[in-house]
């Protein structure tokens, strides 16, 4: 498809709409409450983008994560949900430290992870987990089970005294449904759902408060994703675990989620329960996205409109002006291209970035 914007304000029959004014005026902060485990706010992260061979210059940046803000409850999953390239395991990698912040706060338990150094960096690691995408890539084919599970032992020593090592890793492969008598295989003796529970077996070997789940289940069958998802679930409630759940497939993130908050081009334009989210969606971008999951029910297949989006997604290096989602929006407006919307409570009693926010039932 062509790159070219889509301009929506030459329909004079559209010239004159305004939308009503917000419930309020400011970016949205969420509301607080008694004990979050975790604290974003205005998260940004941008990467210089540079051309030359022996003088490079910068001539723009790429803004994956532009401005996000959430919170994070103790026990409570938050769905991150949107197309590739959104800016979600961008948002992972600057949560886990790995990326640092172009700006912005995160706070853990009161305390930012971007001033931490040194030891209390070191004790944060054990606390924030991260379970990654690829099970096939995310394991070192050289080393055993036993190796991969108890490689975090290794550093916090602490954890686990040398001598009940073999023990906890065995007692870890039990807890996510693995056989402890197969501590010695290596990685390719094991189907990809098997090796996904190693992976989260080493997530949870120094017993975190917070695990981040970077698409954990996209590269597995369904079948199979339906089993790891119950596994989450199952030692969410044993061990009091919250999660950062990213995925692009809307009907994964429900499976397992308290709060859902839908990202575009690196923002965050809808942010509510499972059931604002999923039963009255107000911004239309997640509109779109929830009208083309699939329905097994043939009769209400037949009955729900698809909602196809014109256009591809705008590049991150240079996002169209006032809403970046408007090139695609067929509600769009001239005060979408001079005003970027802020993420409000408009209606329904959740908050969505756009002008034109108005609850909608995608599934008859």
């Amino acid at each position: 498809m062509a790159d070219a914007e889509i301009d929506h304000t030459d329909d004079p029959q559209q010239a004159d709409v305004r939308p009503a004014a917000p419930q309020v005026d400011d970016h949205y902060v969420p509301a607080p409450v008694s004990d979050p485990i975790m604290q974003v706010r205005d998260l940004t992260k941008h990467f210089p983008v540079k051309v030359g061979v022996l003088f490079k210059r910068t001539v723009g940046h790429v803004k994956a994560v532009d401005g996000i803000s959430f919170d994070l409850q103790r026990g409570e999953t938050l769905g991150v949900v949107g197309e590739s390239g959104c800016g979600k395991s961008t948002l992972a990698q600057v949560l886990m430290n790995l990326e640092k912040p172009t700006g912005g706060s995160a706070l853990f338990e009161g305390k930012n992870i971007f001033d931490m150094h040194g030891a209390e960096m070191r004790r944060l690691r054990r606390n924030i987990q991260i379970v990654l995408q690829d099970p096939y890539t995310s394991l070192n084919p050289r080393m055993t089970v036993g190796d991969i599970v108890g490689e975090p032992f290794e550093i916090h020593t602490e954890v686990a005294p040398k001598g009940d090592r073999q023990k906890k890793v065995q007692e870890l492969l039990d807890v996510v449904g693995l056989n402890p008598e197969h501590i010695n295989r290596y990685p390719h003796q094991f189907s990809g759902g098997q090796r996904q529970r190693i992976g989260i077996a080493r997530a949870l070997a120094l017993r975190p408060k917070v695990i981040i789940c970077d698409e954990p289940v996209s590269a597995l069958d369904v079948s199979i994703q339906a089993q790891v998802m119950n596994l989450l679930g199952d030692l969410q409630d044993e061990f009091g675990l919250s999660y950062i759940f990213i995925a692009h497939d809307l009907s994964v993130v429900r499976h397992l989620s308290d709060r859902v908050a839908v990202m575009y081009l690196g923002k965050i334009v809808e942010i509510g329960t499972e059931e604002q989210i999923y039963e009255r969606p107000t911004h239309p971008y997640t509109q779109a996205l929830l009208s083309a999951v699939p329905v097994a029910d043939p009769a209400v297949r037949g009955q729900r409109q698809i909602i196809r989006l014109e256009g591809d997604v705008p590049s991150p290096v240079d996002p169209p002006s006032g809403c970046r989602f408007r090139t695609r929006c067929w509600k769009a407006q001239e005060i979408c291209a001079a005003e970027e919307p802020a993420l409000v409570d408009r209606v329904a009693g959740h908050p969505s970035a756009c002008h034109f926010a108005e609850e909608k039932s995608v599934v008859p």
